[in-house]
């Protein structure tokens, strides 16, 4: 099985809530490739799931830092810093998110908060 295919394994496990079967697969996925993205993003979106915003918002910060470029995960990670109330954090992310992608429109929206 190649590394792509084991996370869409994980990854329909984690969109069917079955958390426990997702972190198995994914983190199979991490012992095939230790660094892959999509993997530990959703690996973070679980802990949020699970109610471990902390380990989330920790998760999700190192894959921003590690793939800057991944508007999904930074997207993710914004609405995460939103949410526990890191308001000023979260409204730097969305103006960084549009400073890639002018037309990102979800990071728009956030960001019309932020004013």
């Amino acid at each position: 099985m190649t590394v792509e295919e084991q996370y869409e394994i994980g990854f329909q496990y984690r969109c069917e809530g079955q958390y426990d079967l997702a972190k198995q697969a994914l983190h199979k996925v991490l012992e095939m490739s230790p660094g892959h993205v999509k993997a530990r993003w959703q690996l973070a979106l679980i802990a949020q799931f699970e109610g471990d915003f902390e380990g989330s918002l920790e998760g999700l910060r190192a894959v921003a830092q590690d793939a800057p470029e991944n508007l999904e995960v930074r997207y993710d990670y914004a609405m995460t810093l939103m949410m526990l109330g890191m308001v000023e954090e979260a409204c730097s992310e969305f103006q960084a998110i549009l400073e890639r992608d002018p037309t990102h429109e979800k990071a728009k929206q956030q960001l019309s908060y932020c004013q």
